[in-house]
């Protein structure tokens, strides 16, 4: 039997993959430039993390199986990861998510967590930027220039997901609101602590909650 947690991901998953499919050349063009600076970034948080986490991460927690990062059933995604992990993704990457998704989850680890690693070709954010308080202190006190590197990257990530200005996972999901192509994992549009930096921000002057399509 899966999880409430596995429902919810594969309908939003199913949901985005369908509208993808729908949209022209033209338009899935203009999605892949909306998300560049992102992807970007990215690219430079992979580097930096394989340059100074790599060797201590895998040692540490994936050779022993006692990966903090994930030895839980799943964890948060936004409405905009799903969207650009499906742009990104061959058809081939996308089914090995649904496969996941459509099995019981029987073990201490995200569902989401293969023999190979993540599944995701472009990991959730909230996955991508952790790193665990053992992990940081022993790079970090021997890199002081590493850990300043890491402060920016965090900045920088705000930049893409924190709404008190114009970011990008709030245009994705505005995006496909305006397709109606709703999911609640619009975490941008939904959660009260999120509509609230928006608010105080002047980024909206009325709240409205939305609600997944049924």
């Amino acid at each position: 039997m899966t999880s409430s947690y596995q429902a919810e991901q594969i309908e939003t998953l199913s949901r985005v993959r369908r509208h993808l499919a729908l949209l022209s050349r033209g338009e899935k063009e203009k999605l892949h430039a909306l998300a560049a600076d992102y992807l970007a970034f990215r690219r430079r948080v992979d580097e930096f993390q394989d340059r100074n986490f790599g060797n201590v991460c895998d040692r540490t927690c994936y050779q022993s199986h006692l990966s903090a990062c994930c030895s839980r059933e799943g964890i948060v995604t936004f409405f905009a990861d799903v969207v650009i992990n499906l742009l990104v993704s061959a058809e081939s990457e996308i089914e090995a998510l649904i496969k996941a998704l459509q099995r019981e989850n029987d073990g201490f680890k995200c569902v989401y967590l293969g023999t190979a690693g993540c599944r995701w070709s472009v990991k959730p954010i909230v996955c991508e930027m952790f790193l665990c308080d053992a992990a940081k202190t022993r790079v970090f006190t021997q890199n002081p220039e590493a850990a300043a590197e890491w402060a920016k990257l965090e900045r920088q990530r705000k930049s893409f997901t924190w709404p008190d200005r114009p970011v990008l996972f709030d245009m994705i999901e505005k995006y496909f609101i305006a397709a109606d192509c709703a999911s609640s994992l619009m975490y941008l549009h939904n959660s009260p602590g999120l509509l609230r930096v928006k608010r105080q921000a002047g980024m909206i002057t009325q709240v409205f909650r939305l609600k997944a399509e049924g």
